[in-house]
C-alpha cells in the first residue's frame, strides 16, 4: 500500500475515533438500558444509515432481545413498554420525523442517534445519542470537516457505536457469546 494510501486510512481511522470520543458514555449507557427493558424494540434508518441500524438489529437478535425493522412484514406495532430506535444523521429526515410522531402517539419510547443537536428530530426523543460527525447536511463548503464523503462518517461511527452497545447489553443481558451464536441463522 502506497504512503497516501496508509495515510488516507489513518486520517478516517482519526476522525472516527475522535467522533466516538466526544459521544456521551452516560447516554450510551441510558440507551443500553432503555433496549434491554423494552417490551420490543423496532429500528429504522434511512440509505446507508439504515444498514447500519439492521446490523444493530441482528445482534439485537442474536442478544436475545425482541426487535423488528420498521418496513418488514413481520414488524408488530409498537405502544407501551416500546422503544424505537431510529436514525437521522442530519435530524430532518420526513420518514424518521412521521415514524417518532407515531411511535410517541402510541405511547412507544423514541431513541435517536442524530449529528445534528438542533435538528426537528430532537424535540421529538426521549433519549437522544448525539454523533458529532460530518453527514450529508454539512459535507460541503466550510462546513465539510471529513476526508470521508458525504455521510460516511456518521455512518462509520454507528457502527462502531453499535458494537460497543452491543458489548454492553451483552453484559445487562447476561447473553452469552454461544448463546449469541446459537441464534445466529443457519439459513445462509
Amino acid at each position: 500500500m502506497s504512503n497516501s494510501g496508509l495515510q488516507m486510512f489513518r486520517t478516517a481511522l482519526d476522525e472516527l475515533g475522535a467522533v466516538l470520543a466526544r459521544v456521551d458514555r452516560d447516554r450510551i449507557d441510558a440507551a443500553c438500558g432503555m433496549l434491554a427493558d423494552a417490551r420490543q424494540i423496532v429500528v429504522y434508518g434511512c440509505g446507508r444509515e439504515a444498514l447500519q441500524v439492521k446490523g444493530f438489529a441482528m445482534r439485537l437478535y442474536h442478544l436475545g432481545l425482541p426487535v423488528s425493522v420498521v418496513g418488514d412484514m413481520t414488524t408488530p406495532p409498537v405502544g407501551q413498554g416500546d422503544v424505537l430506535l431510529v436514525s437521522s444523521g442530519p435530524g430532518e429526515t420526513s420518514t424518521v420525523l412521521t415514524l417518532m410522531r407515531i411511535a410517541r402517539e402510541a405511547g412507544a419510547t423514541v431513541l435517536l442517534l442524530t449529528a445534528q443537536a438542533g435538528g426537528s428530530a430532537v424535540g421529538l426523543a426521549d433519549l437522544t445519542l448525539l454523533i458529532p460527525a460530518q453527514t450529508m447536511a454539512d459535507d460541503q463548503g466550510p462546513q465539510k470537516t471529513s476526508v470521508l464523503p458525504m455521510g460516511s462518517v456518521f455512518e462509520g461511527a454507528l457502527f462502531l457505536l453499535f458494537e460497543i452497545m452491543v458489548l454492553k447489553l451483552r453484559e445487562l443481558t447476561a447473553a452469552s457469546p454461544e448463546a449469541m451464536r446459537a441464534r445466529h441463522t443457519n439459513m445462509e
